[in-house]
């Protein structure tokens, strides 16, 4: 069965929550949310899933309990979550950008504004998703920073590293993450079909990238036929990522 890249990339998505134990995953976007569903049906059932609001989901979307605000941040407040994020801006330690492109008192674009990036950043693992990888969201220096990436966490001090975590960031390209003595972006896996070459191409800043990078791995015949049946029957996916 051949894969697409959309399926690689829902594939990467969910490993993001393998070994989370019982937390709660809040993905945002099409591709995460599939990528956290597939986990909790395979490798990480103890994961919680909620329909956006105050009730919590089972493998098969059915409700099986009620999570309440309360309930919900001292969940965020304690590290009990973790969150996968988009980014209009990433830099090479995991600063993230939301709100405006351009200087803050004269912006050349307003976009949707700091929101809960630095409560998230700050209190819980956070991953980033990003749909179509260039040099436009992967920059030398965000323009705002809104999540926070572990250089600024690290100056903070103790009170922001303490629950401080990016545990991987996922593009159409492939896999990155920070495991490199400054806490810069390294890559991690590129999705088969693509080159280092076109990774350094439509990134803005020199990534860490190992002697040997692997590929992002395979979906098992049984993940694919959960992701093409039963949780994205309609292949909206695709439409999120192209071939």
């Amino acid at each position: 069965m051949s894969v697409s890249r959309a399926e690689y990339c829902v594939i990467a998505c969910a490993e993001a929550w393998r070994d989370n134990g019982e937390i709660l995953a809040s993905p945002m976007g099409l591709i995460p949310s599939v990528g956290a569903r597939l986990a909790r049906r395979t490798f990480s059932p103890d994961l919680l899933l909620t329909d956006g609001e105050a009730m919590l989901l089972g493998p098969d979307g059915e409700r099986e309990g009620w999570l309440p605000y309360r309930q919900h941040l001292a969940m965020v407040t304690g590290g009990r979550r973790h969150v996968m994020m988009g980014a209009s801006q990433l830099d090479r330690h995991g600063n993230q950008n939301i709100s405006c492109i351009g200087e803050w008192e004269r912006p050349t674009r307003q976009l949707l504004g700091v929101r809960g990036a630095p409560v998230n950043t700050l209190n819980n693992p956070v991953s980033y998703w990003v749909p179509k990888h260039s040099a436009r969201v992967f920059v030398g220096k965000v323009d705002m920073v809104c999540g926070v990436g572990y250089d600024n966490a690290t100056a903070a001090g103790p009170s922001a590293t303490r629950f401080h975590r990016i545990p991987r960031v996922v593009s159409n390209l492939g896999v990155f993450d920070f495991a490199t003595p400054d806490r810069s972006m390294r890559l991690a896996s590129l999705h088969p079909g693509v080159t280092v070459a076109e990774v350094e191409e439509a990134t803005g800043f020199a990534l860490t990238i190992p002697d040997d990078v692997p590929f992002t791995r395979e979906p098992s015949a049984a993940e694919l036929l959960l992701i093409r049946e039963e949780l994205d029957p309609k292949g909206l996916r695709n439409r999120e990522v192209g071939p």
